[in-house]
C-alpha cells in the first residue's frame, strides 16, 4: 500500500490504534502503540525515539563505551521511519494493523547501528549488480510450562520442558499440544509469514520452523517478527519459547541456518545453477561460496553474537566449528543444497536462533557479493566426510570477544558495512563480554566454594 492507501484504509476501518517496532542491534523489537493521526502526521518526518535504544544492551543497560549515543550526547531523539510496504494485522491481538520501521534516512544518512538500514544498503548493492537476492532462515527453539514470573521465582532452573524425552520429527508429541501447534503455523500465515514446515526437533519440547524463502529484506522482516510472534502466541497459551542458541549443556542447541541465493532481476533463473557442474554449481555460485568462506571469521559476531552463542558451536552438536563447506554436509560451516534447478541453494549453518536476522542476513549477502565482486575462486576443497575434523583451513574463533576482537580490527569489515557500524556493533559485544567476565556464575559456586 502507498501512503494514500493507507490512509483510506485506517479510515474506512475505523482504526482506533496503531503498532510499530523496529529491531535493535540484539533484534529485540522495540516500539509503541501510537493513535492514528500521530501515525498520519509521521509518515513524513518520522516518529521520535529516545536514542538510548541504541545505547543499551538487551537488559537495558546503558552502554559506556558506544560513540554514537550515551550520557556525552544527552541521549536526544532519533527519527524513525515506517515502512508502509510492511503493514500486517496481528490475528492474536484484534487484528492491530502492525507495522516495522527503521532508522533509515532519505539522504542515505542513515543511523550507523540500524540493522534493517545496513541490510537496505547491501540488497541495493546487490540490485545494482543485477541480482535477486532470495533468502529465508529457519529456526530452532524450546518451549516451556513457564511464565515470566515463575522463571524469576525459579532463578531459571528445574524449568518445566512443554514435553518430556526426545522426539524429534514426532506426530505423537506435536498433538499433546495442538491448539499451540496449530496456532503457530494458522496465525503466523495470516500475520504474513507463511511457514514451509513446523516440526518437533531432538530434545525435550523443541520445535524447528522454515520460513517460506523471499526477497532477502522481506525474509529479514519475517525472521524478525517470527521469534516475537512465537513467543506472543506461546504466551496466549501459557507457554515460553526461548530462543536462546544453547539454553542446556546437554542437549543440543538451536539454529537459525540461512537459505540463499542470487536470480535474475524477473526472478525467472536461478543463476547459482548450471546443469554443466558435477554439483550443478554455477561460477558464480562458486565466487559466492568463496567470498563467504573468506569473509567468515572476520565478521563471525555477525553470526554469533552472543556469550551463549558459542556455546552451540561446539563439536557433534550439529553446528559447525571449522571454515568448512560441503555438498549436503550437515557438519561444515556451509552446505550447497542442489536437489533441482529451482532449490539450489547455500545453507549457512553457522548462525543460531539467537541472531539479530537483518545482521545476519547482512553478513552472508554482503560476503557472498564480495566473492562475486572480487572474483574470488573456490580454492578450499569440499569436506566429504565429517567437518570437525576438516581444519585445513581454520577453526571458528572459540568465544564472542576472540571473534569480535578479530572484528574491529578487520579492514575488510569496515570495507563491507562501513566503519561506523563496525565500531559501534563491536563494542556493544565487547560491553557483553564484559558483563560476562564479571558475573560470579553457579559453575563457579559448585566447583569451588567448599574446595579452594
Amino acid at each position: 500500500m502507498n501512503e494514500e492507501q493507507v490512509k483510506k484504509y485506517l479510515k474506512e476501518n475505523d482504526i482506533q490504534k496503531i503498532k510499530f517496532a523496529f529491531a535493535d542491534i540484539d533484534g529485540v523489537l522495540r516500539g509503541k502503540m501510537i493513535h492514528p493521526k500521530k501515525f498520519i502526521d509521521g509518515l513524513e518526518s518520522g516518529y521520535g525515539f529516545c536514542d538510548v535504544v541504541w545505547g543499551w544492551d538487551s537488559s537495558d543497560t546503558v552502554y559506556d563505551n558506544v560513540k554514537l549515543t550515551g550520557w556525552h550526547t544527552g541521549y536526544p531523539d532519533q527519527m524513525c521511519r515506517i515502512d508502509l510496504s510492511t503493514l500486517r494485522n496481528v490475528p492474536w491481538d484484534n487484528d492491530i494493523p502492525f507495522f516495522l520501521a527503521d532508522f533509515s534516512k532519505a539522504d542515505g544518512n542513515d543511523l550507523a547501528a540500524c540493522g534493517r538500514s545496513l541490510l537496505k544498503r547491501i540488497a541495493k548493492q546487490c540490485a545494482g549488480m543485477g541480482y535477486h537476492a532470495e533468502f529465508a532462515q529457519e529456526f530452532e527453539w524450546f518451549n516451556f510450562v513457564e511464565t515470566p514470573q515463575s522463571l524469576k521465582e525459579k532463578s531459571f532452573t528445574n524449568l518445566e520442558s512443554l514435553t518430556p524425552g526426545m522426539f524429534g520429527y514426532s506426530i505423537l508429541r506435536t498433538s499433546l499440544n495442538d491448539g499451540f501447534y496449530n496456532d503457530l503455523f494458522d496465525l503466523l500465515l495470516q500475520f504474513n509469514i507463511p511457514l514451509e514446515g513446523l516440526h518437533t526437533e531432538t530434545g525435550p519440547g523443541v520445535y524447528e520452523a522454515a520460513i517460506l524463502h523471499d526477497e532477502v529484506l522481506a525474509a529479514a522482516d519475517k525472521a524478525v517478527l517470527f521469534k516475537t510472534a512465537v513467543k506472543e502466541i506461546a504466551g496466549k497459551h501459557d507457554i515460553m519459547a526461548t530462543f536462546m542458541a544453547k539454553w542446556s549443556e546437554s542437549l543440543p542447541g538451536c539454529s537459525g541456518h540461512i537459505h540463499q541465493s542470487l536470480w535474475t532481476k524477473d526472478q525467472s533463473k536461478n543463476l547459482f545453477y548450471s546443469a554443466d557442474d558435477e554439483y550443478n554449481m554455477s561460477d558464480l555460485h562458486k565466487h559466492y561460496l568463496a567470498g563467504q568462506l573468506y569473509c567468515l571469521p572476520q565478521i563471525l559476531p555477525m553470526y554469533a553474537p552472543t556469550i551463549n552463542s558459542y556455546k552451540r558451536l561446539v563439536e557433534g552438536a550439529w553446528a559447525p566449528t571449522t571454515i568448512t563447506w560441503g555438498i549436503d554436509n550437515r557438519t561444515t560451516a556451509l552446505r550447497v543444497i542442489h536437489t533441482s534447478e529451482k532449490y539450489t541453494r547455500l545453507e549457512t549453518r553457522i548462525p543460531g536462533s539467537d541472531t539479530n536476522p537483518y545482521l545476519a542476513m547482512a553478513a552472508a549477502l554482503a560476503s557472498g557479493l564480495y566473492g562475486i565482486k572480487n572474483k574470488l575462486p573456490l580454492t578450499i576443497p569440499a569436506s566429504t566426510g565429517n567437518g570437525y575434523e576438516d581444519k585445513r583451513n581454520g577453526i571458528l574463533s572459540p568465544n564472542l570477544f576472540e571473534a569480535t576482537s578479530i572484528m574491529k580490527n578487520s579492514a575488510l569489515a569496515k570495507e563491507l558495512f562501513g566503519e561506523a557500524f563496525v565500531d559501534h556493533f563491536t563494542n556493544t559485544r565487547l560491553w557483553e563480554w564484559r558483563q560476562y567476565s564479571k558475573a560470579v556464575t553457579d559453575w563457579e559456586l559448585k566447583r569451588y566454594f567448599e574446595i579452594i
